[in-house]
């Protein structure tokens, strides 16, 4: 298959002047820029069963219905009734178009003796029932099949792809504009190589069978006048007819969502940043029971709390399975599938092909509308078939779904190792690890985040612990042994509990004496400052009585000198 190319965008590219002829099959018209050429002969080539009749059929029963414009189907191989019968199951209602004049159907069965006028080859009696029915009708669209069919009885292929040529011609005269299927051949795209002669438009289809799995493939090999899709796409018949999905030309112009919406885990948001970006691809990988799909299904819970519509792809078990294994850790989720908000689905991979399970997504998602899609089990998908097959696969469901907006999550199965096994974890923008470690005759789970773009993330690894009310992330502890979970976790906790609390004792103990030493010396300290304020007033009191005694003294000594008349007293009283 060829890769994805910008290049194989129509939308930009198409000739303006190019009349278009809408097929009604929605992924077709936009690979081949709105529709099959206009009054001019496509050519849809295949093997048995690969849907070229029901190509043809779709084509003529949009024209009718969507746009009015009659039909003419010429059958080589089936009768109108049989014709008719087998896309009943279809919604295709070509008894009902032909009562109302907008289809008929011709039966042209090959009569060699009526075909081969005069020994030579020649179309005029197809020319003619064809003509009549044409005129009839006012057709403007018209489907051959399987035109190979009229020549098969002749060996001289230069007249066969004359008259071909011929009719072509004639059907453009007329202004219809005209699908012609033929068989594949072996080295030409048809039995006769009647591509070059008959088409301005060729269009292959592919049903291969691998490890007895079936695909279904289109192409588109020439567009005469007009870009087009390169690419293989796949499609798949379904019960509303010929789907294709152009997903190969989808391109990285998707937008990036500023909002985070929360996984339903408080502590697991809090290690991504505030949660995972709306729009954002998560992968969670681990080994068997690890937990991967609880974690898938806490992400939808949340989702449908918040009132938005989830997908729910399930690859390996049973919708009911699942719904009831949930409840076990406490999430209930059967109200949301009841309320509408949840759709989901299951099928084995190996029950259909890559491309169809591509289209089955498509067709869910459209039917659904959801804000959220779980992809569960996504490496079921690498049995029996190779490893570049599902990558290229997963790589186009993660670009069909994250160009519509919708945050996706997939989980998938590893051998605990940090690699993805599928090569898609380059593809998506978180990457969560679960792993399982034993331990002390018991196993325990841890949950890393290896990768969250566009935000800081914690690098810590937590416990997953599933309980009966939810999911638990709990710091692991970190002993003298290495990361310690389960038993020897809880019997760490135990014993750093008894260390702390005689480590409390210790510091009460030490607290205590250190209070009683703060105790006795405050009161040493008092009876200390006591003593020193009464040494002090003392000491005040001796020096007062020591001024008085002075004073005292003076005053004898002046009374003494007076009454003796002394000099110094007389003197001074006559210096008076």
């Amino acid at each position: 298959m060829e890769n994805a190319n910008l290049t194989d965008l129509t939308d930009s590219s198409v000739e303006p002047g190019l009349a278009r002829a809408p097929t009604g099959i929605t992924g077709l018209d936009q690979i081949i820029g709105g529709g099959l050429p206009q009054g001019r002969v496509t050519l849809v080539a295949g093997s048995a069963g690969a849907g070229k009749t029901l190509l043809g059929l779709q084509f003529l029963v949009a024209g009718a219905r969507e746009r009015g414009e009659p039909g003419v189907l010429v059958t080589f191989e089936e009768s109108a009734a049989k014709v008719a019968d087998n896309v009943r199951s279809l919604g295709f209602d070509l008894d009902g178009l032909q009562r109302d004049g907008m289809l008929v159907i011709l039966s042209f069965q090959v009569n060699p003796t009526e075909i081969v006028a005069a020994g030579e080859f020649d179309f005029e009696p197809l020319f003619a029932s064809l003509g009549e029915a044409i005129g009839r009708v006012g057709a403007k669209r018209v489907v051959l099949d399987t035109i190979e069919v009229l020549f098969g009885v002749f060996g001289d292929d230069s007249i066969v792809r004359a008259e071909l040529s011929r009719l072509a011609r004639w059907l453009e005269d007329r202004g219809v504009t005209a699908i012609v299927t033929g068989e594949r051949g072996d080295k030409t795209l048809t039995r006769t190589g009647i591509e070059e002669y008959v088409s301005d438009c060729v269009i292959v289809l592919d049903h291969r069978v691998r490890e007895g799995i079936s695909t279904r493939r289109l192409r588109v090999i020439k567009y005469r006048g007009s870009a087009h899709g390169t690419n293989e796409y796949p499609f798949y018949i379904s019960p509303r007819g010929f789907v294709v999905l152009p997903i190969t030309s989808i391109t990285l112009d998707y937008g990036a969502p500023e909002e985070r919406i929360s996984t339903g885990i408080a502590r697991l948001d809090h290690m991504l940043g505030g949660g995972v970006y709306r729009s954002s691809a998560i992968l969670v990988s681990g080994t068997a029971g690890t937990g991967k799909t609880s974690l898938g299904a806490s992400l939808v819970d949340a989702a449908c709390q918040r009132g938005e519509r989830v997908l729910w792809v399930l690859f390996e078990e049973s919708p009911e399975q699942v719904l009831r294994n949930m409840r076990s850790i406490g999430l209930d989720l059967r109200p949301w599938v009841d309320a509408g908000l949840l759709r989901i689905w299951a099928a084995r991979p190996a029950a259909f092909g890559l491309e169809t399970h591509l289209a089955l997504l498509a067709q869910l998602i459209d039917e659904t509308g959801p804000s959220l899609a779980v992809l569960d089990g996504i490496d079921s998908f690498s049995h029996g078939s190779s490893a570049s097959d599902v990558t290229s696969m997963m790589a186009r469901q993660l670009d069909l779904l994250k160009a519509r907006g919708i945050t996706i999550l997939a989980t998938a199965l590893d051998h605990g190792g940090e690699t993805s096994m599928m090569d898609v974890s380059s593809l998506v923008d978180v990457w969560l690890l679960l792993r399982n470690v034993e331990s002390n005759g018991e196993r325990n789970r841890l949950l890393f985040v290896l990768k969250s773009r566009g935000t800081a993330h914690s690098n810590q690894v937590r416990e997953f612990v599933l309980t009966g009310h939810g999911i638990e992330l709990i710091d692991v502890s970190v002993g003298p042994a290495g990361v310690l979970t389960g038993s020897a976790r809880l019997a760490q906790q135990a014993a750093e509990r008894d260390a702390e609390v005689r480590r409390i004792d210790e510091l009460g103990q030490q607290r205590r004496e250190v209070r009683r030493s703060i105790s006795e010396r405050e009161a040493h300290l008092a009876t200390l400052q006591h003593e020193l304020a009464r040494e002090r007033e003392e000491l005040g009191q001796i020096d007062l009585r020591e001024h008085h005694q002075a004073a005292d003294a003076d005053a004898d000594q002046l009374a003494m000198a007076t009454q003796r008349w002394a000099d110094a007293a007389h003197n001074d009283g006559g210096n008076r």
